[in-house]
């Protein structure tokens, strides 16, 4: 089925499933559309779900003390999104997850997923691997922001996003960089006067 066919692929990266294998997962798979704007889980709720995104961009944010949103995630079409501790350990988010593009996504609860996981013990190999990228990312990321200026900060998003550059205001990557937007004008002010 073409709803079905990259989170398929994406599995199959991960491992070599037979195709009763990938029916039983897509039997247990929950098609969710959402609109943009929409908050799929705000701060202090536990989340219920795990989503592969099949089309769309989502954002994960947490609002800090003095009122200011902090953006740790963009998401797009390939990548899962969901609070990992709040749905494993059934503890309050921390975060708000919010539809940034109208958008597709196909979900796991924690019953389905304990289900897949029970019949299909081999499927622990892509979530173990999805964690592992996860991380990976969260470590990059951390040093880039500790490590760089705000100008390699810009460039190394830009680099290793180009897809959410075109899709995502300045504003929300002023604040995935730490920044103002007003010092991320600055900032692509003296990177195009350089390069010109």
């Amino acid at each position: 089925m073409m709803m079905f066919e990259s989170i398929n692929d994406y599995v199959n990266h991960c491992g070599n499933f037979a195709s009763e294998e990938l029916a039983v997962f897509n039997g247990l798979l929950v098609p969710r559309s959402v609109k943009k704007k929409q908050i799929l889980l705000r701060e202090g709720e536990i989340c219920n779900f795990e989503a592969y995104i099949v089309k769309g961009c989502i954002r994960t944010y947490y609002i800090d003390e003095n009122g200011s949103e902090a953006i740790l995630q963009f998401a797009i079409e390939d990548w899962w999104v969901g609070d990992i501790g709040s749905f494993h350990d059934r503890t309050p988010s921390l975060f708000y997850i919010e539809a940034m593009e109208d958008s597709e996504l196909l979900t796991l609860n924690v019953a389905s997923k304990a289900a897949l996981l029970d019949r299909l013990p081999k499927f622990e190999r892509v979530f173990r691997l999805m964690i592992q990228r996860h991380l990976v990312a969260v470590e990059r990321r951390l040093i880039r922001t500790m490590a760089r200026t705000a100008e390699e900060r810009y460039l190394d998003f830009i680099k290793q996003y180009p897809k959410i550059t075109q899709r995502v205001p300045q504003h929300y990557i002023a604040a995935y960089l730490g920044m103002t937007p007003e010092f991320l004008s600055k900032v692509r002010r003296r990177l195009a006067t350089r390069s010109a």
